[in-house]
């Protein structure tokens, strides 16, 4: 079964919440999170309600303090499970907002933006198949974001902070 169990103390102690899909509003269930828990699956966790500021990635694993996260505090408010997709992966790149400029197609990983493409700005895409992952630098570093199927018409639409994309990767397995 899919799941993972957010705890409000380090070392998954304390209150609790076990969750094994979308979740848009954590702190119904808890006060704050300290520790995380990934049973099975693969999550985006988010440190604003309804899937909103800095994201992480989570795939299977402990997680006893939010630095192990990469996290900057305790606030984790929303988490969305990532569904793991055995088929092909497709995306467009655009230079440019509402797909303009140069186009680039992207079927597997991208350790260096710049390096595959001479660009190291996306300001929209679209994603035909798969889930992804837009890292801000190279190397598959900084800050993520999930990139799921679908028009982003500006890297706004994906929760970024700019169009600065180092990196991508495809969300593989769990």
């Amino acid at each position: 079964m899919l799941q993972i169990i957010f705890y409000e103390e380090k070392n998954f102690s304390g209150c609790h919440f076990e969750c094994s899909s979308d979740c848009a509003d954590l702190m119904s269930h808890i006060s704050c999170c300290n520790s995380i828990r990934v049973e099975d699956g693969c999550f985006m966790i988010y440190e604003k309600p309804n899937y909103n500021g800095n994201q992480y990635y989570l795939k299977r694993g402990e997680y006893p303090d939010f630095h192990n996260w990469m996290g900057v505090n305790d606030s984790i408010n929303s988490c969305r499970l990532i569904p793991i997709d055995s088929g092909s992966f497709n995306m467009r790149l655009y230079e440019r907002i509402e797909f303009g400029g140069q186009m680039m197609d992207l079927v597997d990983d991208c350790p260096s933006v710049m390096d595959r493409f001479h660009i190291c700005d996306i300001f929209s895409c679209n994603v035909k198949e798969g889930n992804w992952l837009f890292y801000e630098h190279p190397n598959y570093w900084g800050r993520v974001y999930l990139i799921r199927p679908g028009e982003y018409k500006r890297f706004s639409e994906w929760g970024g902070r700019s169009a600065r994309v180092g990196s991508i990767r495809r969300i593989l397995d769990y």
